[in-house]
């Protein structure tokens, strides 16, 4: 598994990217999944339901399945939050694994950037970065290393990553 991360403030357009990326992705033959860390609370379950009674019961972990889909939830209950690598265990096999947040793990990632926003760029201070994909030109000197890419041209975003990567698609993908 391949681990490339998608970074940017809120609002930024990560996930609009990342759900542009994925058709693109698996029309090459990879088998693409995405991690997303959320940094406030969550909760998929709904009270009343059983599976919500359950946990409110006790219970560590909750499967719910159906034949279209199933969701594993696991109540960490006061212990650490798993890192990156530990959550990346727990995926079926894929080519690709997209993180969506873990600012500080150390795996390449791309920063998405809209200087409209009125944040400033992550890539001046976070190493990690290796490409820049933006809705404004380039800044007129970028460090050795880094690409500048068009926010809107998805197809060579997703060329970027996997030749990062060192993917071409369906020759490299795990059977």
């Amino acid at each position: 598994m391949k681990i490339f991360g998608i970074t940017g403030y809120s609002g930024a357009g990560k996930t609009t990217l990342i759900e542009r990326m994925l058709p693109q992705m698996i029309g090459r033959g990879l088998r693409t999944s995405v991690l997303k860390h959320a940094h406030h609370d969550f909760d998929i379950d709904r009270p009343g339901k059983d599976s919500f009674r359950h946990r409110l019961a006790g219970a560590g972990e909750v499967l719910l399945a159906n034949a279209s889909r199933w969701v594993l939830m696991h109540e960490l209950r006061g212990a650490r939050e798993p890192t990156l690598a530990e959550y990346a265990t727990r995926f079926s096999p894929c080519d690709v694994l997209l993180v969506e947040g873990f600012k500080h793990e150390a795996i390449p990632r791309l920063e998405v950037h809209r200087p409209a926003n009125g944040k400033p760029a992550l890539w001046p201070q976070q190493r990690q970065i290796v490409a820049v994909a933006s809705d404004q030109a380039a800044p007129a000197e970028l460090p050795a290393g880094l690409c500048w890419l068009d926010l809107n041209d998805v197809p060579t975003i997703v060329t970027f990553i996997l030749d990062h990567l060192q993917l071409t698609g369906e020759a490299d993908a795990v059977l």
